[in-house]
């Protein structure tokens, strides 16, 4: 008997590290999102004792979302559990308040990520199980989710950024009651989220509610919840290999063509313009928000202009092309500033810097620039510009409009003056007047946004 609950006590930590063994390497920094729920405690104490064995770093971070008026107490017992591992751990203080027509746990969820996002590791190591998984399927279906939303949680996820860590879950076909089992084998202590027993949040609902009956009928319903989860991401895979196929005929110079996009069908359209907001790191908005702005975009004229925002991303549309952006604020900052001859000058206030390199035969007549101050300033309306010699003097609205550039870039593009002339813009070119002389060693200068 003895050996019969030794082996089923190290089952689970056998499962665990061959899921790690699957995906991390030698000196990998993983770093424990630790609640103090017994998931977490659970899954630190696995790590823990695995963590010499396959030789990676181990660290935690705690988020302390300051919900509850437990939070401290909370904060205190992970920092306490991790000194007794010989842990070190970073605890994250937010102050979260609802907000009408969102939701509490969406909001922390949000908060949580953005924590991860900037943490210094390889992995964010998460302790969401397969009870979880069957979880999220069911109130993912219940809001109405499409394919995507209702696919499985992925043991590895990658981040929109290259320089966020992973997020990792080797729990995801570990059962609640066996995370309950190793707890009380090894005498584990952990704290108790007293939400955890309120029924007004959805997923307490489910578990409390629903499930336990569901289980009475199905016993096995997380694995088969499972299953159908994994079909759906393989549904969700092949969706992104079409839009890939569609995005390749779409694009033109690496933007979406509202004209190509006009071929598709409306599913086929959609499907694509979803990815490619996911692409672009946006918040995907309701499925009658998205068919909303795809039924704009089809409709809308070569001389017309869209723009809507979704969070820090906005979508534009400029003589039939779609521009994915991400959102700015108008700066404050001062609008001119001195050029004095140094190679690089940074320009914040319009995101980018201008380098100025020294060029024979091309750029700046350097001779022309002695005798007036050369400032850089923004667009304000009426510049008038000659990069062609054998053409008259333009409006540079004009010549914004024949180069195609759309209309929220000029604001900011930098303009080069010479005393009150305009003499360089980056796309367009310099003046005729300021042009550099044969043989003549010019300054050229080159535009860097960010």
């Amino acid at each position: 008997m003895a050996h019969l609950r030794k082996s089923k006590s190290n089952s689970l930590l056998c499962d665990t590290k061959e899921v790690l063994l699957a995906h991390i390497k030698q000196d990998n920094h993983l770093t424990i999102a630790l609640s103090g729920g017994i998931d977490s405690v659970v899954l630190l104490h696995v790590l823990a004792t695995l963590s010499k064995q396959l030789q990676f770093t181990l660290s935690a971070v705690h988020v302390n979302h300051g919900i509850s008026s437990n939070a401290t107490l909370w904060s205190r017992f992970c920092c306490n559990l991790c000194h007794s591992y010989g842990i070190s751990i970073y605890v994250a203080y937010l102050q979260i308040k609802k907000e009408a027509g969102t939701s509490l746990e969406a909001i922390a969820r949000e908060e949580r990520y953005r924590i991860f996002n900037h943490l210094q590791a390889d992995y964010v190591v998460l302790a969401q199980h397969l009870d979880d998984q069957a979880e999220t399927l069911l109130l993912q279906l219940f809001r109405g989710a499409g394919v995507k939303g209702l696919s499985a949680m992925p043991i590895v996820r990658k981040q929109v950024s290259d320089a966020a860590p992973q997020i990792f879950r080797p729990l995801l076909e570990v059962s609640r009651s066996r995370i309950e089992a190793y707890a009380r084998q090894h005498k584990l202590n952990w704290i108790v989220d007293e939400s955890n027993d309120s029924i007004t949040f959805n997923r307490n609902f489910l578990r409390h509610e629903i499930l336990p009956i569901l289980k009475t009928r199905y016993p096995n319903y997380p694995k088969t919840l499972l299953r159908t989860s994994r079909h759906l991401s393989e549904a969700s895979l092949l969706l992104d290999e079409l839009a890939e196929i569609d995005s390749a005929y779409c694009l033109a110079l690496g933007k979406l063509q509202v004209e190509n996009l006009r071929k598709l069908s409306f599913p086929r359209a959609k499907n694509l313009l979803r990815y490619t907001l996911l692409k672009y790191g946006a918040v995907l908005p309701s499925t009658t928000k998205i068919e909303n702005i795809l039924n704009q975009l089809l409709s809308i004229g070569m001389d017309n202009q869209f723009h809507i925002n979704l969070g820090d991303t906005e979508i534009r549309c400029y003589r039939g092309i779609i521009y994915m952006l991400p959102a700015k604020t108008p700066s404050q900052e001062p609008k001119q500033c001195v050029w004095q001859g140094e190679a690089y000058l940074a320009l914040p206030h319009l995101r980018g810097s201008i380098r100025f390199t020294q060029v024979r035969n091309q750029g700046i007549s350097q001779q022309k620039l002695l005798n007036e101050p050369i400032t850089v300033r923004s667009r304000s309306g009426g510049e008038r510009f000659t990069p062609a010699c054998n053409r008259p003097r333009r409006s540079l609205k004009n010549l914004f409009q024949e180069t195609a550039i759309p209309p929220w870039e000029r604001i900011t593009i930098p303009l080069l003056f010479c005393g009150e002339k305009l003499i360089w813009v980056p796309g367009i070119g310099i003046d005729c007047e300021f042009q550099v002389n044969p043989d003549e060693i010019g300054v050229l200068p080159s535009w860097d946004p960010e």
